[in-house]
């Protein structure tokens, strides 16, 4: 029979490929980490992991264990929750992934004032230009800009926020005016590496009338400091507009684009109270602070 220690550190292993990274995340060392994997393939008379060069993998018995260890884990977890007096309900850590833009932007300012409230609460915030699999507890939630096409989620719609293509003034100070979509053939833009686009929803160069890439990354927050250093235009988010002065909308009357934030979750955590207030307010949080920001635009 399995031993729900060892049940843990197959889960960490698994959401980490790494026996030194989920020791760090267990506070004990790889090499007990090892052990208790070893443990626990003895116990179940089947092999867990392959390992590579890349870390270890899933076996197929690996991953059908998974599915069974992440269920036990919320159920734990919502036992936990269940014993917990109102007073205490949000406490303990919490782990939010979300693209570059909303967690350099959004989140911090909606996190703080979440954690203000509830002082037993620990947020992480994970950045990373990337979907997130909630199936291996990268995160317990997600924010993604477009609802996954597959899986078995919990999606929430936040809200909707806009883009401009922008500019710095010294940038259109020292190049052509530009006065119509079709002048912008004679500048320079910046934006994401088009081959490191990890959504369909992100690809919106072509939607603001752009030409050539003089300069790209795959983080918006590279994207800004080139476009507020006079680099050449870019798409940014209404909401950074107010944090970088230097920057105007260009053709704000015919360029403007609409894109939505998406809350996702694993359904089982539906029955983790919790995790559904944290929910709560990390929705009515980003609708707030996205609004609030863009009317300063």
């Amino acid at each position: 029979m399995a031993d729900w220690d060892d049940l843990k550190v197959f889960l960490a292993v698994a959401r980490a490929e790494s026996l030194s990274r989920a020791g760090r995340v267990l506070r004990i060392d790889p090499a007990t980490a090892g052990r208790r994997v070893a443990r626990l393939e003895e116990a179940l008379g089947a092999r867990l992991f392959a390992k590579s060069p890349q870390g270890y993998a899933l076996t197929a018995a690996g991953a059908r264990l998974l599915d069974h260890a992440v269920r036990a884990e919320q159920a734990v977890a919502g036992a936990i929750s269940e014993l917990r007096d109102e007073a205490d309900l949000l406490s303990g850590q919490i782990r939010i992934g979300a693209p570059d833009g909303c967690a350099a932007y959004i989140l911090p300012q909606v996190v703080a004032r979440i954690a203000a409230d509830h002082p037993g609460l620990e947020v992480q915030i994970v950045s990373l230009p990337r979907v997130f699999s909630l199936s291996k507890r990268e995160a317990d939630m997600a924010i993604g800009v477009s609802p996954p096409a597959a899986g078995r989620l919990s999606v929430q719609k936040l809200t909707d926020y806009h883009l401009h293509l922008a500019a710095s003034r010294d940038y259109l100070d020292r190049h052509p005016p530009i006065e119509s979509p079709a002048d912008l053939k004679a500048h320079r833009f910046v934006g994401y590496i088009p081959d490191m686009i990890f959504d369909k929803e992100l690809d919106y160069l072509d939607e603001a009338g752009g030409a050539d890439l003089a300069l790209a990354s795959n983080s918006i927050a590279v994207q800004l400091a080139w476009a507020r250093q006079g680099a050449g235009l870019a798409v940014i988010h209404a909401f950074m507009m107010p944090g970088a002065p230097e920057l105007v909308p260009v053709l704000p009357d015919r360029i403007r684009l609409t894109r939505a934030y998406w809350l996702i979750r694993h359904p089982d955590d539906r029955r983790v109270e919790r995790l559904n207030r944290f929910a709560e307010l990390i929705a009515h949080g980003v609708r707030r602070e996205v609004a609030r920001l863009e009317r300063v635009v």
